[in-house]
């Protein structure tokens, strides 16, 4: 094991165990380094590499403090290697994880769903239905599929869902939907899972998602 990845090991163990909390202040850079046997090198290569995916926070002259290691902070990392990597390839496996998690957290949300949410969901449709631009039509459909994630009641799948749902790769997708002139079969399936949605029938509501999950899946694949 690289000297590094066994100095993030130490430090991560410490935040695992609870021994550095949230909010917590590392011990100066020379103790640490001391208590855990590693060189202070190593140590600040570790601190940089953790504080890079938001688990620490250096703050200059101040001192190096634990994040607080909220899901949503921590998961902005996974978006932006997401956004680096955006190619058809690599927007296709996304697709594939969106296929697993989404008719999951639309499963969760047919028996969490309240009257309020079906009737936004709804007008959501509606909007996109009249949409006027491709920035619309990518708007609405965020918001559609975010909201149905919110309604999981799972913050963590949620914001896992969000950070996948990167507006690029949606643009792309939605140019390739509008020129194939499948906006109005994309909308309907929006309302054939919303239906689902108020009528509480996880099994349909989830194989509703799978199917338009799947669909812009098969499209991207016919590009290759």
């Amino acid at each position: 094991m690289a000297v590094t990845d066994d100095a993030i090991l130490r430090v991560r163990e410490m935040i695992v165990t609870g021994e550095l909390k949230p909010g917590d202040r590392l011990p100066r850079e020379a103790d640490l380094a001391e208590r855990l046997g590693l060189s202070r090198n190593s140590l600040r290569e570790a601190v940089k590499a953790l504080s890079l995916v938001r688990v620490l926070d250096v703050r200059q002259g101040d001192g190096t403090y634990v994040s607080s290691l909220r899901a949503d902070d921590l998961l902005g990392a996974l978006s932006f290697v997401l956004e680096l990597h955006r190619g058809q390839e690599s927007t296709l496996e996304v697709l594939q994880v969106r296929r697993i998690l989404e008719p999951a957290a639309t499963a969760m949300a047919a028996q969490r769903v309240g009257p309020e949410e079906v009737a936004s969901l709804r007008a959501l449709c509606d909007t996109a239905e009249s949409a006027h631009s491709l920035e619309e039509l990518v708007a609405h459909d965020l918001e559609f599929h975010q909201a149905i994630a919110r309604c999981s009641g799972n913050a963590y799948l949620a914001q896992l869902l969000e950070t996948m749902a990167g507006p690029q790769a949606r643009t792309r997708i939605w140019h390739g939907i509008a020129e194939g002139g499948a906006v109005e079969r994309t909308v309907s399936e929006h309302r054939a899972i919303v239906d689902a949605l108020a009528n509480r029938q996880t099994e349909l509501a989830r194989s509703w998602s799978t199917v338009h999950v799947a669909g812009v899946e098969q499209w991207l694949v016919g590009l290759s």
